[in-house]
């Protein structure tokens, strides 16, 4: 049996500070395909960055991650509990939620096992969510810098099941009645430290580290920031995202 893929933990405080938010439109198209919004389970949920926005449309977040680090670190928000537990066997009450959802989490699951634990824990009816975003989007010049970055420099370590959210999630097994659903992107304004931050979070950067890839990092990082500018100039950056949804019997 496959087990906890942990390739965050190492950088907890970082994931923490230097990933995304989701929009909150994502969060009340989700509520409004659901059956209530009394309660909604992010499964995976690493820093509780879809958790916090996601208390918006629902009365209660039930919020999970197997890593212990990242649930010590996670944002706090009210209407929000955290648990330590794995999206197969979070300990949840059966159906007692009316959204299931796993943002940037789905392809390090046992996918089979976690399905299962879905159709406990979620009522009849309820909304199955997979979302993930893709490679981000600035200006072509600075796009071609890290298109070279995570596919030469880094393309060696990047995990294999990092492949599902280069598609989007398009090729992962979802058996279930999917529902049409609306393009969304994520989107922020960013100066240069806070999104190399963000780029030192990814786990083929983790592993290009830890394989003694530092010089590699440390150039690519000096190309970037020649063709930046200004670190303090803030850019736009956009996330295309990945979304399959589908009723859960």
């Amino acid at each position: 049996m496959k087990g906890f893929e942990d390739h965050f933990s190492g950088v907890a405080p970082a994931y923490r500070d230097f990933r995304p938010s989701y929009p909150r439109a994502l969060a009340s198209w989700l509520a409004s395909q659901a059956p209530a919004r009394s309660c909604a389970w992010d499964a995976g949920c690493g820093s509780g960055q879809f958790s916090e926005v996601l208390a918006g449309a629902f009365a209660r977040v039930l919020a999970t991650d197997a890593s212990a680090q990242q649930i010590a670190l996670a944002r706090l928000a009210a209407g929000v509990e955290y648990r330590c537990a794995p999206a197969e066997n979070s300990g949840l009450p059966a159906h007692c939620a009316d959204l299931v959802v796993a943002a940037q989490a789905a392809h390090w699951f046992r996918l089979p096992d976690f399905y299962a634990e879905a159709r406990r824990v979620g009522r009849p009816g309820s909304l199955l969510a997979l979302i993930c975003y893709g490679r981000n989007e600035i200006s072509p010049e600075l796009d071609a810098l890290v298109d070279q970055y995570a596919d030469v420099t880094a393309g060696p370590h990047w995990p294999p099941e990092r492949a599902a959210v280069d598609a989007l999630y398009r090729e992962l097994e979802f058996p279930f009645a999917e529902v049409p659903a609306p393009a969304f992107a994520l989107e922020e304004r960013w100066d240069l430290p806070r999104y190399a931050g963000y780029l030192g979070t990814w786990s083929a950067t983790q592993r290009l580290l830890a394989a003694g890839g530092a010089d590699a990092h440390r150039e690519f990082l000096a190309a970037l920031t020649r063709a930046w500018g200004d670190p303090r100039a803030v850019r736009r950056i956009r996330w295309p995202l990945g979304l399959r949804a589908g009723r859960i019997a």
